[in-house]
């Protein structure tokens, strides 16, 4: 009696695990997950100037500050393709710093950005502020669902979407 039972609880099993998976010809998502940030370049032209920044982002009556922990950017050169269609790339340091303020949630509202911090040489960098709407898009087709991002660049000038 033990015996059947098992065995009726392993096929259950066997059949729900296996329609977890893409159906027929269904393309399988990878499985990575979106972080809900507010991502930061520092233009290379810029980065020099900037030892410290701090960031505070405002969406859905919700803010989040912190202090960016900035690490050296970098571009992606193309390296080319073989004749059988395998491709590659590099990354070359760019000159530009990159960071991210972690937020609780992301959505595709309207969100306020404000930069601040010190220079390299210990004064105060001029507070950079921008209204902006995070965007939405399928990198990985419908089926995989919709990544929310959100990302500034910091010059000079002052802070700009990243497009």
């Amino acid at each position: 009696m033990r015996k059947p039972g098992l065995l009726l609880a392993l096929m259950t099993t066997a059949g729900l695990a296996s329609g977890c998976g893409p159906g027929p010809g269904a393309v399988p998502c990878p499985a990575i997950a979106q972080a809900t940030a507010v991502s930061v370049t520092v233009a290379a032209d810029y980065a020099p100037q900037v030892g410290a920044l701090n960031l505070k982002a405002c969406q859905d009556g919700t803010c989040k500050e912190s202090g960016v922990e900035l690490h050296p950017g970098s571009a992606s050169i193309d390296q080319g393709c073989t004749p059988d269609g395998v491709c590659s790339a590099t990354a070359s340091p760019d000159g530009t710093k990159v960071g991210a303020l972690m937020l609780e949630t992301l959505t595709e509202s309207p969100m306020t950005v404000t930069a601040s911090g010190t220079a390299a040489d210990g004064t105060a960098l001029p507070v950079r502020t921008l209204d902006f709407r995070p965007r939405g898009e399928y990198p990985f087709g419908e089926q995989c669902g919709r990544f929310v991002t959100a990302s500034v660049t910091l010059d000079a000038s002052g802070l700009s979407e990243r497009i």
